[in-house]
């Protein structure tokens, strides 16, 4: 990645791309530090806190979300919207003939993913204000003394900015996707999750400077160790796929002879990607996050917490559990053996030992189920091992337990091998051009 940063940088029109990329990013980490007026931040920054799905949601975006600043809601509408717009277009007639109407189609799916934005923006900015009311989350005194403004306009005025930050975000990240290096809305959330990273790693070294490495000293370094086995194997899992190998036949047309060469289908073995763990993380941890913010404190929450909740011996049963089924879920929605079946057939294709149609169908299906029971046995693996390893070494002594979160592992991870085969797309770009003038 960094020879391919160097060879990036030496070509103008694709340094022109870094740059802008670079720019847009420092806006939005700007707009991640501008206070929305009227937020109580002592109140955000005690309920966002923590490995719990709001934890990650502040965690994405750069500790925003705690802080009650003009991004606090950041990309996460956006994303929700087109993961929801992506399902809707297998189970929506409409939707699917849009997905296949090229250029037009996907103008059209982006504009929906849009206005869902808007919608899912709101819902979930009253949803915060809402169940944080009792808490008072929200304070007149902090925009006025003099004049005291009634909660129902206040709630109004910071749910609109809240909106209307969350739309920024959506516009910056498709700005960086258009003018920029690979796609903006991952960016982003790569971003906001170093942000909050490297705020707690510079706390634990001031920590550990201050006690003049009497304490917390080999606490880091074997967090340091250990983040980076962990990196490995993520990036090791991440790159593994299953090459299904294809056969087509020769086929004489006129004077010319069509066909005859080899290729193969790459099946990842994570093909799903986070989205799996980003949706068992928050099935299982709404119920108490609902239950804390308007019943805190009554017996059978507490009750629900112990027995039930994220520190009972039901929850890591419970977050398996839906690891594989959206893991499966997803599979099915992102490949379709069927089709695929179908295209290789019309192509004059086949599988090697496995005769064309219903067969080769069938084929397909058996190994993605395999490959499927695979990738989600990793996130079930990534979404315990990580925080059990790193309080076996000690890091919560010195803040350190909480800073990477599975969910935020697995998407930087992603987010950087992508960067890096979008700079090497452009570079061979670059290349071609050269080479035909």
């Amino acid at each position: 990645m960094i020879q391919t940063l160097k060879n990036a940088f030496k070509t103008k029109e694709v340094r022109d791309k870094i740059l802008m990329t670079l720019l847009l990013i420092a806006i939005y980490r700007l707009g991640s530090f501008i206070p929305v007026p009227g937020i109580d931040t002592s109140v955000t920054q005690s309920a966002f806190n923590g490995q719990n799905f709001l934890g990650i949601l502040n965690a994405i975006t750069g500790g925003a979300l705690a802080n009650g600043t003009l991004f606090a809601i950041g990309i996460s509408p956006y994303i929700n919207a087109s993961i929801i717009v992506q399902l809707l277009t297998v189970a929506v007639p409409s939707l699917e003939r849009l997905s296949r109407q090229g250029d037009e189609g996907r103008k059209k799916l982006t504009k929906i993913t849009r206005y869902f934005t808007v919608v899912l923006a709101a819902i979930q900015a009253v949803g915060i204000l809402f169940a944080f009311s009792n808490q008072g989350v929200l304070n007149a005194d902090l925009i006025s003394v003099e004049y005291t403004m009634p909660t129902w306009v206040l709630f109004i005025f910071v749910s609109l900015i809240l909106v209307a930050g969350s739309c920024l975000c959506m516009w910056i990240g498709e700005r960086i996707t258009e003018y920029g290096v690979s796609n903006g809305m991952s960016l982003l959330i790569f971003v906001g999750i170093l942000a909050t990273a490297g705020t707690s790693i510079l706390s634990a070294f001031q920590s550990v400077i201050d006690s003049g490495f009497s304490s917390g000293g080999w606490e880091l370094l074997g967090f340091f160790v250990m983040a980076i086995i962990i990196f490995a194997f993520i990036v090791l899992v991440d790159k593994a796929e299953r090459k299904i190998t294809v056969q087509y036949a020769k086929q004489i047309k006129g004077n010319k002879m069509y066909g005859g060469q080899n290729t193969t289908i790459p099946i990842r073995v994570n093909g799903s990607g986070v989205l799996p763990l980003i949706f068992a993380f928050a099935i299982t941890s709404f119920p108490e996050m609902l239950f804390n913010t308007f019943w805190a404190g009554q017996d059978w929450v507490n009750w629900y917490t112990v027995n039930l909740g994220t520190q009972s011996w039901v929850y890591p049963i419970a977050l398996t559990i839906f690891i594989f089924l959206f893991a499966f879920f997803y599979q099915q929605v992102q490949f379709n053996p069927v089709e695929v079946s179908k295209n290789i057939q019309n192509n004059g294709g086949f599988i090697p030992g496995i005769r064309p149609g219903q067969p080769t169908a069938e084929y397909l299906t058996k190994v993605i189920q395999r490959i499927t029971f695979y990738g989600a046995l990793f996130l079930a693996i990534i979404a315990f091992v990580p925080s059990l390893l790193f309080s076996l070494i000690g890091a919560s002594e010195i803040g350190l337990l909480n800073t990477f979160s599975a969910t935020g592992m697995l998407i930087v991870v992603s987010v950087a091998l992508e960067f890096d085969k979008s700079l090497e797309n452009l570079l061979m770009m670059k290349y071609y051009r050269g080479f035909l003038k």
